[in-house]
């Protein structure tokens, strides 16, 4: 058997494209004493991959990221032939992991393995993580997301109107998203950022201003919104990958004397730190899954062979929701 890997062969400037990366084939691995190896099923192309690419990934060696599969081998007791796993050995067809690079998925019945990547994995946690302990929602409280149609901005509006939110508004790249977001998600309000000044757009979509921010992008987005926040606000910085590919974006302007005035609150945090509410995430979220009152938003791109396709679609908004890559299955 061949396994597959991805390598980032050069640093990009501005937008990567396919020249940037090299599938390289070997031979499947065999685990060493303690370890196992796992067959890829699914695997999670995410905007902070761009950032890595500048300088955290080491060129000619095997990307890293988030994946799920399947133990078809094993010389480790814990990580018995047949599990399924969680770990962040992906970019790969098969992956050899420790116990401590790997989390058993508890397999609830009635959900789909898709979701343990999307609303119930690092995505779902990070809105999970911002809502509750970033943010601190309280019921009624009216909330603002922006790049709401991907993979943290869905599961935040979702996440948001389980927990009491008031009114939920949204920002997203496309009239079609912006469709997406109000009929299918359940945002109240969304506007496309691209048809006008964001300042503008978010004051005719929450006229009486907002408490919650929370920013995946930057730039404009922050501006507008902290001007928009009522006393007391709260922004939370998921990301600024707004900023990702244009590094030489202008910084971001707002009236600084807001901060102090109205007493807002501004935090920033990284999903890896919160890693102990896993279980808390699942409490909260499989009832809704299995009860219908929540569901994942997932573009699925199928074959690990277009996983660079599907990362450079996610970085030009190509995606709604979280965008997974799934391995073909036989005859596929």
């Amino acid at each position: 058997m061949t396994a597959l890997t991805v390598h980032q062969t050069a640093r990009p400037t501005g937008f990567p494209a396919p020249e940037h990366f090299r599938f390289v084939e070997s031979r499947v691995p065999e685990p060493s004493r303690g370890t196992a190896l796992v067959e890829n099923l699914y695997w999670s192309v995410d905007p902070y991959h761009r950032e890595m690419m500048d300088a955290d990934f080491e060129l000619n060696a095997p990307l890293e990221g988030r994946a799920l599969g399947r133990i078809v081998a094993s010389r480790e007791p814990s990580l018995p032939e047949g599990a399924l796993v969680f770990h962040r050995k992906g970019w790969r067809t098969h992956s050899v992991v420790t116990p401590a690079e790997t989390r058993r998925l508890p397999l609830h019945e009635g959900v789909p393995l898709s979701a343990y990547l999307s609303v119930l994995g690092g995505t779902g946690l990070t809105a999970y993580v911002g809502l509750t302990r970033i943010a601190r929602l309280r019921e009624g409280d009216d909330v603002f997301v922006s790049a709401a149609a991907g993979g943290v901005g869905t599961a935040t509006g979702r996440f948001a109107r389980l927990l009491g939110a008031g009114r939920v508004i949204g920002s997203a790249g496309s009239p079609a998203k912006v469709r997406h977001l109000i009929e299918q998600v359940g945002y109240d309000a969304a506007f496309d950022y691209r048809s006008g000044p964001v300042a503008d757009l978010l004051t005719k979509a929450a006229p009486d201003g907002i408490d919650v921010f929370v920013d995946n992008v930057g730039g404009e987005h922050l501006g507008a919104a902290i001007g928009a926040l009522r006393e007391r606000g709260r922004v939370v910085r998921v990301g600024t990958v707004g900023q990702y590919n244009t590094p030489d974006t202008p910084p971001v302007v707002f009236d600084h004397a807001d901060v102090v005035e109205k007493s807002l609150r501004i935090e920033g945090f990284l999903v890896r730190d919160y890693a102990d509410l896993q279980e808390e995430l699942y409490e909260f979220a499989v009832p809704h899954l299995l009860s219908g009152a929540l569901a994942p938003d997932e573009t699925v791109v199928d074959g690990f062979e277009r996983i660079v396709e599907a990362f450079l679609l996610m970085l030009r908004g190509g995606n709604t929701g979280k965008i997974l890559v799934r391995a073909a299955g036989p005859g596929d």
